[in-house]
C-alpha cells in the first residue's frame, strides 16, 4: 500500500483564532499585495476579536502606522463598503471593527495630526470621497438601520471618529453632514432611557467642535429643537446616567445617613446592588484604597455632562423638562434629583484631580443657567417642586440631615456649603468658588424679590460664607495672581451685604437674622483684613471723576456696609456701660452662640441671650444704606468662560474615546 500523503503536525501549545490570524496577515504584512476577495469575505464574516485587534494596532508606532498606509486604506475602504451593504452579520462586524480601528489609529501622537491621519485613512486625493462616504453610511444606518443593535454600533463608530479626530480637520465632515435628525429619530424610537446615552453623548461632542471659532450647526439644532417627547426621553436618560455615576462614589463609601432606610433611598436599579444583603461589607476598602478609588471617579460616562450643559444652555425647553420632570414612582428619583445628587458628590471630591474638578465646574455652569431662568427658578424655590435628593456625606463636617422631600433651593444651598467647606486649599479652585457664590446669590435674590421665606439651617450658610472670607483674607498673597480672584472676592462681599440688608425678606424668623449679625460681630477684624488684602475694595483717589466704574463702586459700598454693621454692634457690645473691648469668643455651634467673655463693671459675663438682646436693641440705632445694584447680576455669557469650557470638552472627548475603545 502506498504511503498516505497526509502528515501529522505537532499540536501547538495554543490555538490562534482565525480572525486574529487575518488581523496579523493584514496589519503585519511587509508586502503591498492586495488581499483577495475571499480574504475580505472571510474577514467580515468572522466575529471580531476587539482585544486582539486593539493589541495589534496599539503596538504600532505612529511611523509604523504610516508605513502601513496601503493596508490601512484598503481595510478602511472595504469596511465602509461592508457596512453600507447592510448584510448581516457582515455589516455589524464591520462597524465593530471600524470602531476599534478608528479608536486605535486616531489616538496615536502623529507629528502632523491632520495630514498624517489623512494619509493613513485615505490619502490626500481620496479623503473627501472616503470620509464623506463613511459619514453618509453612518447617517443612513443610524436613521434606518436593520435593527437597534446595528444603529447603536453606527453611533459608536461615529463617536470613535469624532473623539479620535477631535484635534484634526476630519470632524468637519460630520458637521457638514447633519446627523441631528437621525440621532433624534433614534432617540424618539428608543424604548428605555439607557438607549439615549450614546446618541446624546455624540451630540455633545459634535456641538462643541470648534464652536467658538465658527457657527456650529449642532448648536443651532439644539436651540431650535422643540419635540417635547424626545426631550423628555433625553431628560430621563440624563437622570439615569447621573444616578449611575453617583453609584460609583457610593460603591466606594456608603454614606447613607444614620437612621435612613437604605432600601428606600437606593432607588436606581444600579444602586440596589448596594442594598443590605446584596454585597459583602465585611471588607470595605481602607482609607488609602478608597482614596485611590475616588481619584478614578467619576467613570467615563461622565462625558454626557458636556451634552447636558450644551442642551441646557441652548434650549430653555430642555432645562424646563429637566427640572420639572417627576419621578416615575414614589421610590424613584427625578432626573433633576439625580443631577443634583451627582453634583453634590462631584463637588465634595472636586479637589482630588483636575478631571473631576472640570466635570464639577461643568455641572455648576448648568446649574447657574437653570437658576437664572425665572420660570425654572420659581419651581426650584417653591413648595410644589419639593423632591428627595441624596446629598454627599463622605467627608466631615456633615450638614444636618433632612428627611423626606425638600425645596430644591435648600438642596442647592447644601451643595454650596459643602463645596466651600471641603475644597479649601491654598491652590484654590477659584472658578468653582466663583460659580458657587454666583448661584447662591441668584437664588437669594429671587427669594427676596418674591418674599419667599424658606425654613433652612441658615446659621450654617452664614458660618460658611464668613469662613470663606477669613480664608481669602489669610491667603490673599497666594490668591491675588489668579485672574478670577476679583470675581470671587467682590461677589462674596456682595452676597453677604445683600443678606445683611435684605435678610428680613427671605428668612423665616428673626432668630436667623440675628444670628447673621452675631456672626458679623465675630468676624469684625476679618472684614477689615479682607478689605485691605485686595485692591478691588480700595478706590483709587487719582482716578478722574468721569471714569469711576459703577460696578466697582457697588463692591466698595458692599464691603463698607459689612464693616459699618460689624463696627456698630461691636461698639454696642464692648463699649456700652463701661465695658472694655475684648475679642469675641468663637461659637462652637452656629445655632448656639458661645458666651462672650466681657469683664463689665460688675465683673459679669454677657450670656448668649444678653448678646442677642443687645443685637436686637441695636437695630433701632442701626442705619443700613445698602448700595443699589446688590441684587443685580450679569446673566451667563458662555464666551466669558471659553477656556474652561474648552478644557471640559477635551476631558469629555478623552472619556468618550475610552468608552468606545
Amino acid at each position: 500500500m502506498d504511503a498516505s500523503p497526509l502528515t501529522q503536525q505537532i499540536r501547538p501549545d495554543s490555538f490562534k483564532p482565525k480572525i486574529v490570524q487575518l488581523y496579523e496577515n493584514l496589519f503585519k504584512a511587509a508586502d503591498d499585495t492586495d488581499p483577495s476577495e475571499g480574504f475580505w469575505r472571510e474577514f467580515f464574516l468572522l466575529p471580531p476579536d476587539r482585544n486582539q485587534l486593539h493589541a495589534i494596532l496599539d503596538h504600532l508606532s505612529p511611523d509604523e502606522t504610516i508605513s502601513l498606509q496601503t493596508q490601512t486604506r484598503r481595510f478602511f475602504a472595504r469596511a465602509i463598503r461592508e457596512a453600507a451593504a447592510g448584510s448581516a452579520p457582515a455589516a455589524s462586524y464591520a462597524l465593530d471593527t471600524l470602531t476599534v480601528f478608528l479608536t486605535s489609529i486616531l489616538s496615536k501622537k502623529y507629528t502632523n495630526p491632520s495630514s498624517d491621519v489623512i494619509t493613513v485613512l485615505a490619502g490626500l486625493d481620496e479623503v473627501d470621497h472616503v470620509i464623506a462616504d463613511l459619514v453618509a453610511v453612518l447617517d443612513r444606518l443610524i436613521r434606518n438601520g436593520s435593527d437597534f443593535d446595528v444603529r447603536l454600533k453606527a453611533i459608536k463608530t461615529a463617536i470613535a471618529m469624532t473623539s479620535g479626530a477631535y484635534k484634526t480637520s476630519l470632524v468637519s465632515y460630520l458637521t457638514h453632514r447633519d446627523l441631528f435628525p437621525s440621532l433624534m429619530k433614534y432617540v424618539s424610537e428608543s424604548d428605555s432611557p439607557q438607549q439615549v446615552f450614546d446618541p446624546f453623548l455624540l451630540l455633545g461632542l459634535l456641538a462643541n467642535y470648534n464652536k467658538f471659532e465658527f457657527q456650529n450647526p449642532y448648536q443651532l439644532r439644539l436651540d431650535d429643537f422643540v419635540n417635547e417627547s424626545s426631550i423628555q426621553k433625553v431628560t430621563n436618560g440624563v437622570g439615569l446616567a447621573c444616578s449611575g455615576l453617583r453609584n460609583g462614589y457610593i460603591a466606594v463609601q456608603d454614606d447613607i445617613p444614620e437612621g435612613w432606610s437604605l432600601a428606600n433611598t437606593l432607588t436606581f436599579f444600579g444602586l440596589r446592588a448596594l442594598a443590605p444583603g446584596t454585597r459583602d461589607k465585611a471588607h470595605p476598602p481602607s482609607a488609602e484604597e478608597a482614596k485611590a478609588m475616588f481619584v478614578d471617579l467619576p467613570s467615563q460616562e461622565a462625558a454626557i455632562l458636556l451634552a447636558t450643559y450644551d442642551f441646557t444652555n441652548a434650549n430653555k425647553l430642555f432645562g424646563y423638562h429637566l427640572v420639572h420632570s417627576k419621578p416615575e414612582s414614589n421610590e424613584a428619583e427625578s432626573p433633576f434629583s439625580s443631577f443634583l445628587s451627582l453634583t453634590s458628590y462631584l463637588l465634595q471630591h472636586a479637589y482630588r484631580s483636575p478631571r473631576v474638578g472640570q466635570y464639577a465646574e461643568l455641572n455648576l455652569f448648568t446649574l447657574r443657567i437653570l437658576v437664572e431662568d425665572p420660570t425654572i427658578c420659581k419651581h426650584i424655590c417653591s413648595e410644589d417642586g419639593r423632591r428627595k435628593v441624596r446629598i454627599c456625606r463622605q467627608k466631615q463636617p456633615y450638614l444636618p440631615v433632612v428627611n423626606g422631600d425638600r425645596v430644591l433651593a435648600t438642596v442647592i444651598f447644601d451643595i454650596a456649603i459643602d463645596t466651600i467647606t471641603h475644597n479649601l486649599r491654598r491652590r484654590l479652585d477659584v472658578n468653582i468658588y466663583s460659580q458657587t457664590i454666583a448661584i447662591t446669590l441668584r437664588l437669594l435674590t429671587y427669594l427676596s424679590k418674591n418674599k419667599i421665606r424658606l425654613t433652612y439651617h441658615w446659621p450654617e450658610l452664614w458660618r460658611t460664607l464668613l469662613s470663606l472670607m477669613r480664608f481669602l483674607a489669610t491667603y490673599a498673597t497666594d490668591l491675588t495672581p489668579n485672574p478670577r480672584i476679583q470675581t470671587l472676592t467682590t461677589s462674596l462681599a456682595d452676597l453677604i451685604a445683600f443678606c445683611v440688608s435684605n435678610g428680613d425678606t427671605f428668612l423665616p424668623d428673626p432668630a436667623s437674622y440675628d444670628d447673621l449679625f452675631y456672626k458679623l460681630v465675630e468676624t469684625g477684624p476679618v472684614i477689615t483684613k479682607f478689605r485691605n488684602a485686595y485692591p478691588f475694595f480700595r478706590p483709587n483717589p487719582g482716578t478722574p471723576s468721569k471714569a469711576p466704574d459703577a460696578i466697582s463702586d457697588v463692591h466698595c459700598a458692599a464691603i463698607d456696609t459689612l464693616q459699618s454693621v460689624s463696627t456698630h454692634f461691636y461698639t454696642l457690645l464692648f463699649h456700652s456701660e463701661g465695658v472694655d473691648a475684648v475679642p469675641v469668643a468663637a461659637s462652637p455651634k452656629p445655632e448656639e452662640p458661645a458666651a462672650v467673655a466681657l469683664p463689665s463693671i460688675r465683673k459679669k459675663n454677657l450670656s448668649p441671650r444678653e448678646v442677642h438682646r443687645i443685637i436686637k436693641q441695636g437695630y433701632d440705632t442701626l442705619s443700613i444704606q445698602p448700595p443699589e445694584g446688590l441684587s443685580a447680576w450679569n446673566k451667563w455669557r458662555e464666551a466669558e468662560w471659553k477656556s474652561e469650557l474648552k478644557r471640559a470638552a477635551r476631558c469629555a472627548v478623552d472619556d468618550a474615546r475610552q468608552l468606545v475603545a
